[in-house]
């Protein structure tokens, strides 16, 4: 018997239970039905960021960014490429630091884009800077 993971829906924030052997049979949240992993990165609110961080089992790569920031500009299309390669075993998320001062905050990030990986609640790594998604993928495999 397999191990059960908690996952936040990343369309209704409903925390599922998944067995870790079905993470790649692409599971549907038990409330509304649509897909726990997606592929591609999730925006994350003041209201949706806590449950993001300490429900899920999986760990949680957060791009804090801004609309007006060049580098995090040139940077997205690389963390949408490194989402599709590190789901079901890593969420990808966004925070718009523009929109969510408070997280930005609350975090101390004072450059963008930062990259925090989360994991059993709590921040376990940090990079600042545009990177691509081959460096994303590496940079998260070698500290899970």
């Amino acid at each position: 018997m397999s191990e059960a993971l908690h996952v936040v829906c990343p369309h209704c924030n409903a925390v599922n239970r998944i067995p870790q052997a079905r993470l790649e049979q692409k599971p549907k949240c038990g409330k509304c039905h649509l897909d726990l992993f997606t592929g591609h990165p999730i925006a994350l609110t003041a209201d949706t960021f806590q449950t993001h961080i300490d429900r899920n089992d999986i760990p949680l790569l957060v791009d804090f960014w801004a609309p007006w920031c060049g580098p995090c500009l040139m940077m997205a299309p690389q963390y949408v490429e490194a989402a599709s390669l590190l789901e079901p075993r890593v969420r990808l998320a966004k925070v718009d630091t523009e929109a969510e001062q408070r997280l930005g905050a609350q975090f101390n990030i004072r450059s963008i884009p930062t990259l925090a990986l989360f994991k059993g609640g709590r921040e376990v790594a940090r990079q600042s800077g545009a990177i691509t998604a081959a460096d994303i993928v590496r940079w998260v495999q070698s500290r899970n």
